[in-house]
């Protein structure tokens, strides 16, 4: 393959996937992913560019000097009067699409671009940048001053400096003629105001939703329709106006995302007023779940009673079979139990269930230890009772004495023949040493064998009292 005449560049970034030149910078609120930044040509096929300025201020202009423009360059643009400094954040053919969603239809609505920033410009842009907190507060007063019923929320400059936006939002039609000529008295500059809707506000601010994500109006939504209380019943969602606001304190945005899907679903349910009657007794609808496509019944109105659960085509069913006058016996009945199919989610048992088995693993734990603990305790003072006995005690047997003597006779004359056969003299039990009589005890009697030798005596048996 001759890759010197080909008339396209291989893209080397990463082949059609995450690519970090689609990316650009994050710090901009309605951040674009260009998917089709590595696509041969893309350049080439238009020359407006997507430039964005403070918060979620976008323009859209023309690269007439065909500059090598990429995501994240600082330029210089047209403005009126004078010039600007905003970030580019798309180029090629979906700044077409863009176009389109923000309703330019002018042709004079398009400026251009004049160069890429120089540090002069950069320079002028810091030093205006730092004067628009000042402002603010200080508008504010002003505008208290006046008894505007009004907010000024942000202020903007422009990137030479001659010039400030002022976004303010009023429920009413303020007249703030006397408001622009202090304005521009105080400041020495050129003034505009523009009203905003709280919406807007949250969007210019950012900030992170209930979600966990980033506020849909800072990341990517531009137009804003209104949202209705009926959006959440269709969803039967609580009506608790602290959770259905978001952070505009107005309603969330995202209630009319999956509002027609529930709409859709909704038609297929049974009536919440209809009552289904069985052999049994009557059945009000306690739950529905719209998306699985199953209704909860109770046998009473107010509480929970007798539950059962049933798919919403059974219940269709139902209700003709009343309708016709017949009652089913029950409402599970001719149909099995409706199986939940979808995936269980983790987080909804109990998620101290991991350390429980650790907590009895310690509890046995201790319980061994303790009765251990019992167990010495208690032979240490079983010990302490016992007298002190000989060292060469023999056995004790727990038979009476009167058994052990003729267990003794019986087993003497054998062990002798025994002996006798072999040749070898018998052996004489070794006598164990006679323990100190002590002057309460009594003496232990002595048994006799047959050949008149001595029996081992019993040792002394302590007394018990």
């Amino acid at each position: 393959m001759d890759y010197k005449n080909l008339k396209y560049k291989i893209t080397n970034a990463c082949d059609r996937g995450l690519c970090r030149c689609a990316v650009g910078r994050q710090d901009h609120q309605l951040n674009t992913y260009d998917w089709l930044a590595d696509v041969p040509g893309n350049d080439e096929d238009t020359d407006l560019v997507e430039v964005q300025f403070k918060n979620t201020r976008k323009g859209y202009y023309h690269n007439i000097n065909n500059l090598p423009l990429k995501k994240g360059d600082v330029v210089a643009v047209e403005a009126n009067p004078g010039h600007d400094i905003g970030v580019v954040t798309l180029t090629g053919r979906l700044v077409k699409l863009q176009v389109k969603k923000a309703n330019l239809k002018s042709e004079d609505d398009i400026k251009r671009i004049y160069r890429l920033a120089k540090q002069a410009d950069m320079d002028k842009y810091y030093e205006a940048k730092s004067r628009e907190h000042g402002t603010m507060i200080q508008s504010r007063q002003i505008a208290k001053d006046l008894g505007l019923q009004m907010k000024i929320g942000d202020v903007e400059y422009q990137g030479d400096g001659n010039k400030a936006i002022f976004y303010y939002i009023a429920d009413e039609r303020v007249d703030f003629r006397q408001l622009i000529k202090d304005l521009a008295a105080t400041f020495h500059v050129r003034i505009e105001m523009k009203q905003i809707g709280a919406r807007q506000e949250a969007g210019r601010i950012g900030g992170t939703g209930p979600c966990g994500r980033e506020l849909c109006c800072a990341t990517w939504m531009k137009n804003f329709v209104s949202v209705s209380t009926g959006a959440a019943r269709f969803q039967d969602i609580s009506l608790n106006p602290q959770k259905l606001a978001g952070m505009c304190a107005k309603l969330k945005c995202c209630l009319n995302y999956e509002v027609d899907t529930y709409i859709e679903a909704g038609r297929r349910m049974p009536s919440k007023e209809i009552v289904l009657q069985t052999q049994d007794s009557d059945y009000y609808v306690f739950k529905t779940d719209i998306l699985a496509g199953i209704v909860t019944y109770s046998t009473d109105k107010r509480i929970a009673a007798n539950l059962e659960t049933i798919t919403a085509a059974r219940a269709l069913e139902i209700i003709e079979m009343n309708k016709r006058g017949e009652k089913p016996a029950s409402l599970t009945d001719e149909q099995t139990q409706p199986t939940d199919n979808r995936p269980a989610d983790l987080l909804t048992g109990d998620i101290n269930r991991f350390d429980r088995s650790k907590k009895k693993k310690k509890k046995s734990a201790n319980k061994q230890a303790a009765n251990k603990q019992s167990a010495k305790a208690q032979a240490e003072p079983a010990k302490e009772q016992q007298p002190n006995q000989p060292k060469d005690k023999p056995q004790q047997s727990n038979q009476p004495k009167d058994k052990q003597s003729d267990k003794s006779k019986q087993t003497a004359p054998a062990d002798r023949n025994k002996d006798r056969q072999q040749g070898e003299k018998p052996k004489q039990p070794r006598q164990p040493k006679q323990p100190k009589r002590q002057p309460n005890d009594n003496r232990a009697k002595s048994n006799t064998a047959p050949n008149g030798e001595q029996a081992p005596q019993q040792p002394p048996q302590p007394k018990t009292e």
